[in-house]
């Protein structure tokens, strides 16, 4: 049972470390906003790149083609803002764990049209740039590598602790909604034979007031 236990973490871990990159693609409509979520734990690096996606290289886009960028945090916290913008990027340190969500808007225009979005977000390990930290650093490909891993192996170790901590929360949560439930499912029963004695009594009176019994 531990061992199934230990294969699922580790299959979620994996899961984890290849969704915190995003590199992604959408059409969005005038008129309408598009949100992408995140769930980030604090103290995490994440950086974002946002362009509108140019099918005529060489060509200027549209003056309609703009859009309006907010990123927030599950409390509502504001961590990047753009408007009328074609391209942008954020970057920033979660200052607490929870899903962050991107915001895209487009304004209206008639006729209605659909703009191509290029959107790439990276967190933890992934939003290091690791390029410029081994030009920085005049480190050999082998000391480039071992810096990557063991910044990969502190990842997966801060992952572990952090969906420790998240199914510590759950298991609290179901404690407290089972008792809740439980105390619900009392109160339920004892309405419910209050009710059935109070039709009873009402029924007894009746019948004795109407001498049928």
């Amino acid at each position: 049972m531990n061992l199934q236990r230990f294969a699922v973490c580790i299959i979620t871990i994996v899961g984890l470390l290849f969704t915190i990159a995003q590199s992604l693609r959408f059409e969005l409509e005038s008129g309408h906003s598009k949100c992408i979520a995140e769930d980030i734990k604090s103290n995490s690096m994440t950086v974002g790149h946002y362009s509108i996606f140019n099918p005529n290289e060489g060509q200027p886009l549209p003056e309609s083609h703009k859009i309006t960028v907010q990123v927030t945090s599950a409390l509502g916290n504001s961590y990047h803002s753009s408007e009328n913008v074609q391209s942008g990027q954020f970057s920033f340190q979660a200052a607490e764990a929870g899903d962050y969500m991107v915001c895209f808007f487009a304004i209206a225009h008639q006729p209605p049209l659909k703009i191509p979005i290029e959107f790439d977000w990276r967190s933890g390990v992934a939003a290091k740039d690791w390029t410029n930290v081994a030009k920085k650093g005049s480190v050999d490909a082998m000391e480039y590598e071992l810096k990557k891993l063991a910044d990969t192996v502190t990842s997966i170790h801060e992952e572990m602790f952090y969906l420790r901590e998240r199914e510590r929360e759950m298991q609290e949560l179901n404690k407290v909604t089972n008792s809740r439930m439980a105390w619900l499912s009392f109160l339920s029963l004892f309405i419910c034979l209050s009710v059935a004695g109070m039709q009873v009594w009402h029924l007894k009176s009746f019948f004795e007031k109407k001498k049928l019994i």
